[in-house]
């Protein structure tokens, strides 16, 4: 693996935008691999895209690519447009929020590299279920169908940090606009021929709604509408 390309999906993130792109900057890979920060910023009503073009102005990296959307599409579209955009041999997503450590998609390059595998997925809940509220049952009911239906053994379908080969990612053809887009690629990842796939765990501090989170229950519910659709 020589590079990696990190997409970053932004919609109206003011308050963290500048502090996840920093970190993303000083984020040194494993075994040395490059990276590319593809920002796709989903039309934003916000100082996000004020906040991104000030950031990759003050920053002497020529890795950043930031691209507007003209109109919000959801954050399935504006992964669609990062995953064309991605010239590195793998691709990951990054939330545009701090639930997420990005240190942790070390883990996954680590995983990958040296056992050979085209996706690994990141995962919240292989170490610690704790905290098991409404949001958790939601997920673990749509994993338990994932695994069902794609013959996975997986135990947070809905994680952000999914790994994968560069190649495989722009050969699907992704249909889902908005948060259908774990269920989809990942029963469409199920059906690549020979494909290697595993799991590690990674940290998770999760956010309220008033701190902007976007996600929702009928969310929950197309998404229970996607495996179906897509199995």
């Amino acid at each position: 693996m020589q590079k990696l390309s990190i997409i970053v999906p932004a919609f109206n993130e003011e308050r963290t935008i500048n502090e996840v792109l920093k970190i993303l900057v000083d984020l040194k890979l494993y075994q040395g691999v490059s990276k590319e920060i593809i920002i796709v910023n989903d039309a934003s009503s916000d100082n996000t895209r004020k906040i991104i073009e000030e950031f990759t102005n003050n920053t002497a990296k020529s890795d950043i690519k930031l691209i507007n959307q003209v109109v919000n599409q959801g954050k399935g579209a504006a992964l669609h447009l990062g995953i064309s955009e991605a010239t590195g041999d793998y691709l990951i997503p990054q939330d545009a929020d701090l639930e997420l450590d990005p240190a942790d998609i070390n883990k996954l390059l680590e995983k990958a590299i040296n056992e050979k595998l085209d996706v690994v997925y990141g995962s919240r809940f292989i170490e610690d279920d704790a905290n098991r509220n409404l949001a958790w049952m939601a997920n673990h009911l749509l994993t338990y169908m994932t695994n069902v239906l794609g013959n996975f053994k997986l135990t947070d379908m809905e994680c952000c940090y999914k790994l994968m080969r560069t190649s495989i990612a722009q050969s699907l053809d992704l249909k889902e606009k908005r948060f259908g887009f774990e269920p989809e690629i990942t029963l469409k990842l199920s059906k690549v021929p020979n494909i290697t796939f595993d799991e590690v765990s990674i940290s998770y501090e999760q956010r309220t709604h008033k701190e902007g989170k976007k996600i929702g229950w009928k969310d929950g519910l197309h998404a229970l509408y996607c495996l179906i659709k897509y199995s």
